[in-house]
C-alpha cells in the first residue's frame, strides 16, 4: 500500500513562486521514478517534471527553466519549485510514483490545486 500526499497549492499572482511537496509513505528511492503531473480544465493530464532514483531529471518544455524538481530522501518527500508562474500553469498538480519492471506499477496522490492569477 502506497500513499502520496501533495501539499503547497494555492492562489498566487503571475510572476510569483510556489513550492509543492509530495510526501510518500515509504522510501522514495524504492520507486523507479517520481514526478509531477498537471491537469487543467478541458486538457489532458501532462507530465511537468520527473526525477529518477539516480537523481536525473526531465522537464516539459513548457516549464523548463522555471520549475525545479528535487527530493529529500530522509523525509520521503519530492518537491516542485515553481518560479515565474504564468496563468497557463493553473492546474491540479498530481504527485506520481512508478515502480516495477518498465514502471508498470503507478501510484497517484489526490492532487493539489494551483491557480495563477493575471
Amino acid at each position: 500500500q502506497v500513499q502520496l500526499v501533495e501539499s503547497g497549492g494555492g492562489l498566487v499572482q503571475a510572476g510569483r513562486s510556489l513550492t509543492l511537496s509530495c510526501a510518500a509513505s515509504r522510501s522514495i528511492l524504492s520507486f523507479n521514478s517520481m514526478g509531477w503531473y498537471r491537469q487543467a480544465p478541458g486538457k489532458q493530464r501532462e507530465l511537468a517534471a520527473i526525477i529518477s532514483t539516480g537523481g536525473s531529471t526531465n522537464y516539459a518544455d513548457s516549464v523548463k527553466g522555471r520549475f525545479t524538481i528535487s527530493r529529500d530522501t530522509a523525509k520521503n518527500t519530492v518537491y516542485l519549485q515553481m518560479n515565474s508562474l504564468k496563468p497557463e500553469d493553473s492546474a491540479v498538480y498530481y504527485c506520481n510514483a512508478r515502480e516495477g519492471q518498465l514502471s508498470r506499477n503507478v501510484y497517484w496522490g489526490q492532487g493539489t490545486q494551483v491557480t495563477v492569477s493575471s
